[in-house]
């Protein structure tokens, strides 16, 4: 017999996590700062939701399912820190 594994993450915050940074507004976060400072450093909350919101893309593309939620937060961390590093090259 074949149970169902629930995630204890409620759908909920899983589509508010996305809703609030991805796409465009990632951009704006990236590029909001000025000077040297602003290229080299990024809020650490900043980064954990734009983490958050690519984790949540990725857990999409794979239908949600469950068992993947670490190497989806993993990829998107590497995702993210790619770009971050790209920015300040740039």
């Amino acid at each position: 017999m074949v149970t169902k594994r629930v995630s204890p993450v409620k759908k909920a915050r899983r589509k508010s996590v996305a809703s609030e940074l991805t796409g465009s507004a990632v951009m704006v976060v990236l590029e909001s700062g000025s000077g040297a400072a602003a290229r080299t450093a990024i809020d650490p909350e900043d980064r954990r939701r734009m983490v958050a919101a690519e984790a949540y893309l990725l857990a999409e593309r794979r239908g949600f399912a469950a068992g993947n939620e670490l190497d989806d937060w993993v990829a998107a961390e590497a995702a993210v820190d790619s770009r971050l590093q790209q920015q300040q090259v740039a």
